[in-house]
């Protein structure tokens, strides 16, 4: 039965996320005046295929679950053939600005994605942990400080904005600080002993630990959350255009974070063994969903990020290439011919293939070493 939902919910998780990046694409052309021929969920020999009378669109569903494709008419494909009638509708004749669009418009559905989950979860109403801390390890940076056992964390700031900021939960604080680590910013944390006593104390950006697979960068810095009593439990609920502000400056949250934790991998900073494949993502999928839909929404707002993030890296093969391409245009005011992407789309794959065999080895010894 945990096999089961864990294979359902990793199917749905897929199917949400993909759906909303390939729609993206599809709105924007439709948007633009190009003409889908076909919007495909997953990749293979197509298992349904439907084609309104009233559409030009093939809508196609193929075994393959691990990604799909919007094919637009396109005079640069050799295998299609367009008439005369249907020129202006070719993606090829759009100006750059469209064609960028189009290409864009996949990565922003998928934060768009995000912040109406996120926006659904506040409006509704989520557990929240307040942001009172555990008596810090010893050895850690919060110690030296002298952060003791139940001090409350009111508000903080990075060293470079200097304006204090409300931390309204730790679920709140714990971002702000992956803000902070990730990126090496010294930052401070206005406090609050049980006593009432108010203080400050500054973290500097020498203090800060790195981010590692292998140790908690919140258990060396020793800022850790006290397990609260059921009564100190509280319920974060906004009406929804404060849930909608909320969940946006969330969505930018998490994209940083993530953003510096790829950069990260490209400097050696962080470790390639945080790299997570499909075994990942579908055992997250499956606990999320069986502690509760906002959990589960949670997390597929997370991965949404990732995917949007993900694809504008500027490799070929994915839109962040595509993009690099119309920069070049851009800048030269011309386009790269069709046989030199070929040759770099030849690259990419190499490359997205050694990504995503490294992911899945990481997984492997993730989930079955001893």
């Amino acid at each position: 039965m945990q096999s089961l939902i864990t294979f359902a919910a990793f199917l749905l998780t897929l199917s949400i996320v993909v759906c909303f990046h390939e729609f993206g694409h599809f709105l924007a052309a439709r948007l633009c005046g190009v003409k889908v021929l076909r919007f495909s969920l997953g990749f293979g020999k197509p298992m349904f295929t439907f084609k309104s009378k009233y559409s030009s669109t093939e809508w196609v569903l193929a075994p393959i679950p691990l990604g799909g494709y919007v094919k637009l008419l396109d005079g640069r494909d050799p295998q299609q053939t367009i008439a005369a009638s249907e020129q202006s509708q070719a993606f090829d004749t759009k100006p750059l600005w469209r064609r960028s669009l189009i290409v864009f418009a996949g990565p922003l559905a998928n934060f768009v994605l995000a912040i109406c989950l996120l926006t659904i979860i506040y409006v509704a109403g989520v557990i929240q942990l307040p942001a009172r801390l555990q008596a810090p390890p010893p050895d850690s940076v919060a110690a030296s400080l002298g952060i003791a056992q139940g001090d409350q964390v009111l508000a903080w700031h990075l060293q470079t904005d200097k304006e204090f900021e409300s931390v309204i939960s730790w679920n709140a604080l714990r971002w702000n600080l992956m803000d902070a680590i990730s990126s090496q910013e010294g930052f401070a944390l206005k406090m609050q002993d049980p006593s009432g006593r108010q203080f400050t104390s500054d973290f500097l950006a020498s203090q800060l630990p790195a981010m590692s697979s292998s140790e908690d960068p919140f258990s060396r810095l020793g800022i850790l959350p006290a397990l609260p009593t059921a009564s100190e439990y509280f319920i974060l609920k906004l009406d929804p255009l404060s849930g909608l502000i909320y969940a946006s400056k969330r969505v930018w949250l998490i994209s940083k974070v993530s953003l510096s934790l790829m950069g990260g991998l490209l400097t050696g900073e962080s470790s390639l063994k945080q790299l997570g494949g499909p075994l990942s993502i579908a055992n997250m999928a499956g606990k999320t969903a069986q502690v509760g839909w906002q959990a589960y929404c949670a997390f597929l707002a997370i991965l949404s990020i990732s995917i949007g993030l993900l694809n504008l890296v500027p490799l070929p093969m994915l839109d962040g290439g595509q993009l690099l391409y119309d920069a070049w245009e851009l800048v030269s005011g011309k386009r790269i011919s069709t046989s030199l992407q070929e040759q770099f789309q030849k690259v990419g794959f190499i490359l997205l293939i050694s990504i995503s065999l490294l992911a899945l080895f990481n997984d492997l010894q993730r989930y079955f070493s001893p």
